[in-house]
Formats: structure tokens, sequence, C-alpha cells
């Protein structure tokens, strides 16, 4: 009889540990973690970016030709904007109760001789422009998620419109695709060594020294992300979606894991399609939503905002008005649109986040040594939130067919 195999999220549980053990071990001397065990994690994040471009372009093409309608994807994408905006809205929310609730027990930190130098602001029209490529190459070789996705769409339209002369591009399409498919398959059979090598590094990097001095403030943030999640994800998906939570976390349990050692929404895009096809999710709905959440549904990411702007405004003896916080919720909500998938690019809109109420934007040195850390748990809600609107986008097309 042959031996049964550990599910693969069961593998990933055992490299997770296995990786803090060995992190704690390796956290006197980090060098040998960095030099020897993260680059193979950076060469298994490397093919999942890879393969991310072409399985997001082709998937979402299946996706439109499958609809065979362009006013049905317009409903879709409406639906799946406006999830994504409100439950954004809720999470920075979430982070600046907690944060205001809390904030006596945060630490005082030295504010004087911080350094944090910040992106220039980009304008609404320039990432209006932005979102458009101009070259048909450049999107995958910079991996813009938003530009690909454009250019996903367009194409998608024109074979629709095309008709039946567009008859061997849907075949051509199709085959591509599942092409895309398998080697996404092949790639994700090492995601337990992947997730070993990716956080051991970051436990033997960070040690229990750096984040002990801001404790607190992490336990803030994963309390308010595992609340959101808990209560959010919970709601939505068992009163939109007609699913039960357990199933729904306990099929997540694989891209959840993953997410948490990689730090990127985008990187765990492959896993997310695989997990929500589990849960009953059609390809031609998941091919749509999930590229376009990872792109712009960013709930950890907001909680993050929400958290880091209270704790900073403390260190620097600021008490934030009802106004700012309410312009912390808005900033936070529209800044998420067009912010990559990719790690640590919450420090970018918490550089916005701070500006907008005049915050000292130097601030973010005092979370910069552990922003791996928040990283780490706001891409496990944004992925979770991901595969929430699948459901309930899901759900909603289900109840169209029947009436």
């Amino acid at each position: 009889m042959q031996k049964k195999k550990l599910a693969l999220s069961t593998q990933i549980f055992i490299a997770l540990v296995l990786a803090i053990i060995a992190g704690v071990a390796f956290t006197g001397n980090p060098v040998i973690a960095t030099t020897y065990i993260k680059p193979f994690g950076t060469i298994f994040l490397n093919l999942i970016k890879w393969i991310v471009a072409p399985l997001v372009f082709f998937s979402i093409m299946v996706g439109v030709i499958s609809m065979k309608d362009i006013r049905k994807l317009g409903m879709i994408g409406g639906r799946t904007v406006l999830y994504y905006l409100c439950t954004t809205a809720f999470a920075v929310t979430i982070g600046l109760i907690f944060a205001n609730v809390f904030k006596g027990t945060f630490p005082v930190l030295q504010t004087s001789d911080l350094s944090y130098e910040a992106n220039a602001s980009v304008s609404f029209m320039d990432t209006l422009v932005s979102v458009f490529p101009n070259n048909f190459v450049k999107p995958f070789a910079e991996s813009n998620m938003l530009q690909v996705i454009v250019a996903s769409l367009i194409i998608g339209f024109a074979i629709i419109l095309a008709g039946e002369k567009s008859g061997k591009s849907v075949d051509a399409v199709t085959a591509v695709n599942e092409i895309c498919l398998k080697t996404m398959e092949m790639i994700l059979r090492l995601s337990p060594i992947g997730v070993f090598c990716l956080l051991c590094p970051v436990v033997a990097e960070n040690g229990p020294s750096i984040i002990g001095s801001l404790a607190k403030v992490l336990l803030v943030a994963y309390i308010a992300y595992f609340l959101h999640a808990l209560v959010v994800y919970s709601a939505s998906v068992r009163v939109l979606g007609k699913m039960s939570p357990v199933r729904f976390f306990k099929e997540m349990m694989p891209a959840i894991i993953f997410a948490f050692s990689s730090a990127s929404s985008v990187g765990t895009l492959p896993m997310n399609m695989e997990c929500t096809g589990r849960l009953g999710v059609p390809k031609d709905i998941s091919s749509f939503v999930l590229p376009l959440g990872a792109t712009v549904n960013m709930d950890g990411t907001a909680i993050y905002q929400g958290v880091c702007a209270v704790f900073i405004a403390t260190c620097f003896g600021i008490d934030l008005t009802m106004s700012q916080m309410i312009t912390i919720v808005l900033t936070a909500t529209l800044a998420s649109i067009g912010t990559a998938g990719v790690p640590g690019a919450g420090m970018v809109m918490l550089a916005m986040v701070l500006e907008s109420v005049g915050l000292p934007v130097e601030g973010i040195a005092l979370v910069a040594g552990v922003d791996r850390i928040f990283d780490m748990g706001r891409t496990t809600v944004n992925i979770t939130g991901d595969a929430a609107c699948c459901v309930v986008v899901s759900a909603k097309e289900r109840l169209a067919k029947t009436n």
C-alpha cells in the first residue's frame, strides 16, 4: 500500500514551525541564514513572480471570453470594487479604534535624529495615465499588475467583439492558460521549501530584541488583523456568500500560511486561485477578482496605516482629532488603489497617510525595523479578503442565474 502523503497545508505549517526554530537558533549569527538560506527563498519567490504576470494575463482573458458578455463583466467588476472599498474602509477604522484604545500602552520612542525619505507624491491624473500601458512587453517585465489587467481586458473584449472569426485565438488563449496553470502547480509543490527559506532569515535578522521594543504595537496590529478577518470576512462569507466560515478558513489555510511567510499578495496569487477553486468559485470569476484584489485590495495594509499613524503621533506627542482620523480612513482607502502587492508596499502608503494629516513622515523610521513583521500579517489579511470577495461575487452570480 502506498503511504499517504501529507497535505500541502500540513507541509507548509511544518516548514513554518521549523523556520521559526531555525531562525531563533541563527539569531546570534544571522549571516548564515541571510547568505545561505535566504537566496533559495528568493529563487522560489522569483519563480512565483515569473509566472504570475502571464497567468494573470491569460486567466483574465479566459474569464472575459467565457462570460461572452461585456455587461456581465461590468457587473462583476462593479461588485468587486465596491466590496474592496467597503472592507478597506472597515479595516482602517478598526485599526484606528484599536490603536486609540491601547495607545496608552505604546512605548514612547526617541524621535530626534529620525530620517526617512518619502517617495515623491503622484497626482491622481498621473496615476490614471500610468494604468494604461504604452508598450506590450513592459508591464510583464516590470510586473505592473494594473497594466497587465488592463491589457488583458482590452484584448479579451476584442476577442468577444470579433465573434466567430476569433475561434482559433480562443483555443490558443485557453491552451496557454492551461500551460500557465500547470507551471504554477509545479512551482507550488516547492512551497514548503520556499516558506522555510523565506521566513528563517526574517526571524534570524530581527530577533527578540527589536521586536520586544515594539511588541505592544505589533500585538495591537495583529489583534486588529485577526478580528477583521474573523468578524468582517466571516460575516461577509456567511451572509453574502452563503458559505460556512469554518470551511472557508480551512480551505484557505495553505494560501494564508504562504502569504504570512512570503509577505507578497502577488506571490500568493497562484495558491489563492487554487484554494478558491476548492471553495467552488468558478475560474472565470477567480481569474478576474483575485488579480484585481492582489493589486487594489489592501485591508491588512489599511489596518497597519491606522495603528502606525496613532503610534507615530503618540511618539511625537500629537493627539489626532476626529477629522484627522476621518482623513486617514479616506486616504488609506483610496491609496490602496494601485498599490503593488509586493513586500514593503505599505511603507509608501503610510507616507501618504502621514502627509495627509500633517504628521512627520520621518516617523516611519520608528516602525521601519519591524515593517517585515507587520507586512507578514497585513499580507495574510489582504489575500484572505480577496478570497472572501471571490466567494461573495460567486454567490451573487449564482443567485442572478437562478432568478
